[in-house]
């Protein structure tokens, strides 16, 4: 069976998969493109950048697509406002926003018309998301990478989020490797539509080095593991000598910093650093977040052709959805 749109609030995707906003110039337009042409929805990683650059990676990203091209910004970062107004008045189509809870960001979406998708982990964040103003609701549980805001797996919270998240779509996030688990989550859960992250980062297009990705296929399970993060959570990453040193206790803190980044920070060590090194593919120092089941993905393949599997996978097994369904618009 044919597999449904995705809408959140005016816009609708035409195939119900969001790409994963990762940070540090790991997603940016060379790959939210790609996903938008492809019916997704695109998305340029937010936050450890300039106002400005992110700007015209938005643009970059307009020019190329007519499709939807959203941004990621953690509201963990000290000019969070800054970059999502900094975003609005470069022309993005959509605002996703975790690691932290705003309550003004609803205003600001209402006020310029823009969709804002909230990242949550529990029902009880879900339900508030939704009450002051939500367009979309995703449940990352805790098989995604990077920041996590749970230790449960996906499987566990995300019923009791749909029991109490019911008038806005709500998309499942975290460990979701083929379009069978699309469906899976789809049919048996009534999911909307899912999130995934690591898999692209296993694509032609992502901007990554390619000592990064050479990285995640050499991955085993027992590779990647939770570390510690300055931002105040767990993040789920590679165990390179940097992680496995966090874990050994050793410290990295510095007297001062340079970016100044995040709101709250423990400066045990730099993120934004980190994760610059992993992109750049330094495997001694980086930080390389990564979903639980990245072990599981072999091959690096063009953005369409990850999403013919998907598609294809999901429709075989797909039987219908039992989530969210937008009103007819000529109700």
């Amino acid at each position: 069976m044919k597999l449904p749109s995705l809408s959140i609030g005016h816009l609708t995707a035409r195939i119900p998969l969001i790409q994963g906003g990762m940070s540090i110039r790991v997603s940016t337009s060379s790959l939210a493109v790609p996903v938008a042409e492809c019916g997704g929805i695109g998305v340029i990683g937010g936050s450890g950048i300039p106002a400005e650059e992110l700007q015209d990676d938005i643009r970059t990203a307009k020019k190329a697509t007519d499709g939807i091209i959203a941004v990621n910004v953690m509201y963990a970062m000290k000019n969070f406002y800054d970059l999502v107004i900094a975003s609005i008045e470069a022309g993005v189509d959509m605002i996703i926003t975790g690691a932290g809870f705003s309550r003004d960001i609803f205003k600001i979406g209402r006020a310029h018309n823009i969709p804002i998708a909230m990242i949550v982990s529990s029902p009880t964040l879900g339900r508030l998301a939704e009450k002051l103003g939500a367009s979309a609701v995703i449940v990352e549980a805790k098989e995604a990478g990077g920041h996590l805001g749970t230790d449960q797996p996906l499987r566990t919270i995300f019923p009791p989020i749909r029991d109490v998240v019911k008038s806005v779509p709500l998309i499942a996030a975290g460990g979701i490797t083929n379009g069978y688990e699309m469906a899976e989550m789809m049919d048996a859960y009534g999911a909307d539509g899912i999130q995934i992250a690591s898999r692209f980062v296993l694509s032609e297009e992502c901007d990554v080095s390619d000592e990064f990705k050479q990285a995640y296929l050499r991955a085993e399970k027992d590779d990647i593991v939770l570390t510690t993060s300055p931002v105040g959570l767990p993040g789920r990453a590679l165990r390179t000598p940097f992680v496995q040193a966090l874990a050994d206790g050793v410290s990295f803190a510095s007297k001062s910093c340079k970016h100044l980044c995040l709101k709250k920070c423990d400066h045990h060590y730099c993120i934004n650093e980190r994760l610059n090194a992993s992109r750049q593919g330094d495997l001694q120092e980086g930080l390389f977040f990564s979903g639980e089941n990245t072990y599981k993905m072999k091959a690096i393949l063009p953005v369409a052709e990850i999403f013919r599997q998907f598609v294809s996978q999901a429709e075989s097994v797909y039987r219908e959805n039992r989530g969210f369904s937008p009103p007819s618009q000529s109700a």
